[in-house]
């Protein structure tokens, strides 16, 4: 018997077509094969985003896919664009990215007039919603088209294929089976009905005829769809599908030419730029050894065809260098001798271990990833010099896709559902970052809600099953796309929610599966307070320094490291950073490297923290398996701290080549959320087998590899943090009031807030000036001070409500005379009433007006009276007399500038403390391990890692330091309200004194946040 003929889906919608889809396309590709379908086409509206997702899909599948896409017009109908080559693919991408560029951000705008010039070899589908447009649909298309004929079981079925007939005899159009696809299967009906509500902003009860009838817009069986098509209209799909034959496979990228010298080739170019930076890095002669690697890491890019990424990312570091904003590369790039020579990184190869198969190899297809971070506030001028140099057609942003997490799930399904704002609300607040879609219902019951009723238990199903789905494309932190022809012929490209921005629609992870090229231009707070603070010193002492000028090995600067004083520095700031310090004591540069590295979850959960920390004590010896192995584990005593080393060990104990090995390293990433690791565990077991290594560790080794999981940290990258982790600490220890001077001028950034910035550096001795309309600028400066060592001077930006423009109106205005009150101030500056109250609230007025009360009745009272009242100042009002009592000021000067030169706030409420009995942070140290505490102090962090089983750590400040807090699963679900909503916290535990580590694990907490009145503080939590 003669086979049924198959079937084709041509009109499918993933959950790429936001608040429409309710399918990813990985589930729609594997439903379509499972059912035997031929071909099955993703034609999401307006958008190629899901494409490459079923690429992979797909050709994993053995499904043929084809690419299109589904857009309305806004004169004319209603269509399905199908690309059977190359050439319709780039011209529907530039047909989205007309559309897309045309309005704002989400929406897009398409006339027929856009089809007619860039759908010239597009196969179309026509949804007939009437005839209106057949004339146009057959004079436009000709034999390209086809009217689409989407049966869901509805009750005028009969009547609609009759019309579609006569349709198809008048019109001369051909009729094909499909099926208007939505979902994979039929129980996410549910969910596209919830979509769109959420689409069209309204409860689901009042969305009406907008929801579909059935649950029929699903992947259906072959037999399902023999019963309603007829076969002629089924074997049309099939002849569409055959005439479908591109394959993203195809696409082809070049790189710009425009980084490529006159009269040189591309390799000869950068073998060029080569040759100059070995004379700048190494005036004195490059070594053999050097010479050699630059050589082979040449002769790979020659023949990887990679020449023109290298030297795109050297112009843009260039260029950036060129105006003086400081940039880095980090991550492979510090694998490579190259970059180090054309001035990407910074990490010097002879202080460093190099593995170049880490940064690029023969066996994988993609290019090497370079990530360089620049300045945070000046980084908008590396990104538009990018659209400058090539163009807005040529340049682009990777997307970042926002996927729906708890919270957000929690309110867009809330009100879809109907349920009242106030318990929508209550509901979103009452969840962490970490809180699973299987807590929703204990969350439920803990708010006093019944987790059972039908309504709510429909709302947490819906939320279970929103999260994870995409919400909307967002712009990446910096992957910029650079194309040598228009990218619209590549991929669609669309207006982003920030001016003067367009991103692709494709992400970091649909690039790297296609191997195209993304250079990535990241933004880095630690840099733009370095090079402030390199101006500020330079300035004061007259003369230039710049990093390079800092002297490396400084004793004092790596014993202020040991005792873990390094509060506002890169990288090694957090309290768990702070705990190791200590216990590691780094004493130069590599043991920097490592100090970045081991606090984090690889070496954590791989548990090599401790057996490291044993052997760099004496306490025991490195151990190694086989010779062999030294070389690879030997700087790190023997413990695998790095990903480079799983990938060594990969190469020498188990015959894996360089590219296999960082195959390890890729299928690491991925392991805990799809498996899939056995034949990479297998191969491991054989490779060690075949060298003589034992079963017994070569099953150890297989357990790290595993341990490592998504977080194994590249030497890399901590070689390029320790970089700015130790220049960091060595402005802090030599120049304190400009390293602060820096980061006050840099916020937001790092682990503390400006309170406690402030508060640190006048621990270390830094006298720190008030903001002061007589002499603050702008930005946080350094002022003369006895002693020679300069003082900080806070500036007017931390004036909450101020503007820079006022600001330097008073600037200009102190040059030719000091103010001599508050109306000279006002007039000379031109200062309106909004920007007076904010200075008087301040207490910048204070010089020239006394109080803050005086200061703010003088501000309200500025105007030039007329006529014969003029010269005749208003009458003070008694409340301007009054002087503010202590805690009024304190609490007037965190409203308006987020931090107090006066005493801290719990120092106010210390007699209250001590009638607790709670102790200050600086009695800890000299108590004994073990001992029974109690202490109190405002929250200013809160730290959940993913390493620590539950644990959460919470740093609370007092007026003499802090108090690090341990806080157990248990006592985090027992008191959480206390532990995530709290400001003012009382804890008591036990304390731990370990190596002069000190942290207590809490027993019990107690909010008394209502202690702090109208005080406003703020925590940085979970960063």
């Amino acid at each position: 018997m003669e086979a049924a003929p198959s079937y084709a889906e041509l009109h499918c919608l993933s959950c790429f077509t936001f608040q429409r889809g309710a399918s990813h396309a990985e589930e729609l590709v594997a439903r379509a094969s499972a059912l035997g379908y031929a071909a099955l086409a993703i034609t999401d509206e307006c958008s190629m985003a899901g494409v490459v997702r079923a690429h992979v899909a797909a050709r994993d599948a053995g499904l043929k896919l084809i690419v299109g896409t589904e857009i309305r017009l806004r004169d004319g109908p209603k269509l399905v664009l199908l690309a059977p080559d190359h050439g319709a693919y780039s011209e529907l991408c530039a047909l989205i990215t007309r559309g897309r560029r045309a309005t704002r951000k989400g929406g897009y705008r398409l006339h027929r007039v856009d089809v007619e010039e860039l759908a010239t070899r597009a196969l179309v589908l026509w949804i007939p919603e009437d005839e209106t447009h057949a004339d146009w649909i057959g004079s436009t298309f000709g034999g390209r088209a086809w009217i689409a004929a989407e049966l869901h079981r509805g009750g005028d079925e009969p009547r609609r294929i009759e019309r579609l007939l006569a349709l198809s005899q008048s019109s001369g159009l051909r009729i094909v089976a499909a099926g208007d696809v939505h979902m994979h299967v039929r129980g996410r009906r549910q969910l596209q009905d919830l979509m769109t509500a959420i689409r069209l902003g309204k409860p689901v009860a009042e969305c009406g005829e907008a929801l579909f009838p059935n649950g029929e817009r699903h992947l259906r069986t072959l037999p399902a769809l023999r019963s309603l098509y007829p076969s002629g209209w089924i074997a049309e799909s099939l002849n569409i599908a055959n005439r479908c034959g591109f394959s993203l496979d195809q696409l082809h990228y070049r790189y710009p030419h425009e980084v490529v010298g006159a009269g040189h080739t591309a390799i000869s170019w950068l073998r060029h730029l080569c040759e100059q930076g070995m004379s700048n890095r190494w005036p004195e002669g490059v070594s053999a050894r050097n010479r050699q690697g630059i050589e082979d890491e040449l002769a790979l890019i020659a023949e990887r065809q990679c020449e023109h990424f290298f030297l795109t990312v050297e112009d843009v570091v260039r260029w950036a260098r060129g105006r003086g904003i400081l940039c880095q590369g980090r991550g492979s790039a510090a694998n490579s001798l190259v970059c180090f020579v054309l001035g990407i990184t910074e990490v010097d190869p002879d202080r460093s271990r190099m593995l170049f198969a880490r940064f690029m190899s023969r066996e994988r297809k993609e290019p090497p990833d370079i990530d360089v971070d620049f300045e945070h506030q000046r980084r908008e001028e590396v990104i538009q010099y990018i659209y400058e140099k090539y163009g807005r057609d040529r340049a682009a942003i990777a997307a970042t896709v926002i996927h729906y997490r708890p919270r957000m799930a929690v309110r867009d399904v809330g009100r879809a559902l109907g349920q009242s704002p106030d318990l929508i609300d209550r509901m979103a607040k009452s969840l962490a970052w970490w809180d699973t879609p299987e807590q929703l219902s204990d969350r439920l019951r803990v708010l006093g809600i019944d987790a059972e009723a039908p309504r709510v238990r429909l709302w947490i199903d819906l939320v279970r099953q929103l999260i994870g789905m995409p919400r909307h494309l967002s712009q990446h932190v910096g992957g910029f796309v650079i194309s040598e022809t228009p990218l619209h012929g590549l991929v669609p490209v669309e207006n982003a929610a920030m001016p003067d921005r367009t991103i692709i629609q494709w992400d970091k992870d649909d690039l790297e599966a296609l191997g195209l090229l993304k250079v990535d231009v990241l933004a880095l707070g630690m840099l733009s307070a370095i090079r402030r603070s390199l101006e500020m010193i330079s300035a004061w002492r007259g003369a230039p320094l710049a990093l390079k000028d800092i002297p490396e090995g400084d004793e004092a600067t790596y014993a202020m490291i040991q005792r873990a004083e390094t509060v506002g520095v890169f990288q090694i700031e957090s309290r768990a950073q702070m705990s190791m310090l200590p216990r590691l004591k780094p004493k130069n540069y590599y043991d920097l490297v490592i100090q970045v590295s081991i606090v984090r979850p690889g070496p954590i959960q791989g548990g090599m923290v401790h057996p490291y920390l044993r052997r760099r004590e004496g306490k025991e010896a490195p151990r190694y398996e086989r010779p062999e192995l030294e070389a690879v584990l030997s700087r790190t005593l023997g413990v695998p701290l790095f990903q480079e080393q799983v990938i060594e060990i990969a190469m020498v104990a188990g015959n894996f080549t360089p590219g296999e090995a960082d195959q390890v390293r890729r299928s690491m990433a991925a392991w805990k959320h799809k498996g899939g690791l056995e034949p990479i565990r297998d191969r491991l077991y054989a490779g060690m087998a075949q060298n003589g290594y034992t079963p017994d560790f070569a099953r150890r080794i297989f357990e790290m590899i595993l341990g490592f999981g998504d977080y194994g940290f590249p030497e890399s990258h901590a070689a390029s943090f320790a970089l700015l982790a130790y220049a960091s600490s060595w402005l802090k220890c030599h120049h304190p009031a400009a390293f602060f001077a820096g980061l006050l001028n840099s916020q937001p950034m790092g682990f503390y807030a400006p309170a406690q910035l402030v508060r640190e550096a006048r621990r270390v001795g830094v006298e720190v000036r008030p903001v002061d309309v007589s002499a603050s600028l702008w930005e946080s400066g350094l002022e003369p001070a006895t002693g020679g060592a300069p003082a900080l001077r806070l500036g007017l930006a931390l004036v909450k409500g101020f503007n820079e423009a006022a600001a330097r109106r008073i600037e200009l205005a102190r040059t030719s005379r000091a103010f001599s009150d508050v109306d000279d101030l006002c007039h000379r500056a031109a200062l309106n009433a909004r920007e007076r109250r904010a200075l008087a609230d301040a207490d910048a007025l204070r010089p020239i007006a006394g109080h803050r009360h005086a200061a703010r009745w003088a501000a309200l009272g500025v105007q030039r009276l007329p006529g014969l009242l003029a010269g005749h100042a208003a009458r003070e009002a008694p409340l301007a007399s009054r002087v503010p009592r202590e805690g009024e000021d304190i609490v007037a000067d965190y409203e308006a500038t987020g931090l107090t030169l006066r005493r801290h706030p719990v120092a106010l409420l210390r007699p209250r403390m001590d009638r607790l009995r709670l102790r200050r942070a600086e009695e800890l140290p000299q108590l004994p391990d073990g001992v029974a505490v109690r202490v109190g102090g405002l929250v200013i962090n809160r730290q959940r890692p993913q390493t620590a089983k539950g644990t959460m750590f919470m740093t609370l400040e007092d007026e003499t330091g802090f108090h690090n807090l341990v806080i157990r699963v248990q006592l985090l679900d027992e008191q959480r309200e206390a532990v995530l909503g709290g400001r003012l916290l009382l804890a008591r535990g036990r304390l731990q004194n370990v190596s002069g580590v000190i942290h207590i694990v809490v027993e019990r907490l107690r909010d008394v946040s209502e202690w702090l009145g109208a005080l406003p503080t703020h925590s940085r939590d979970f960063q």
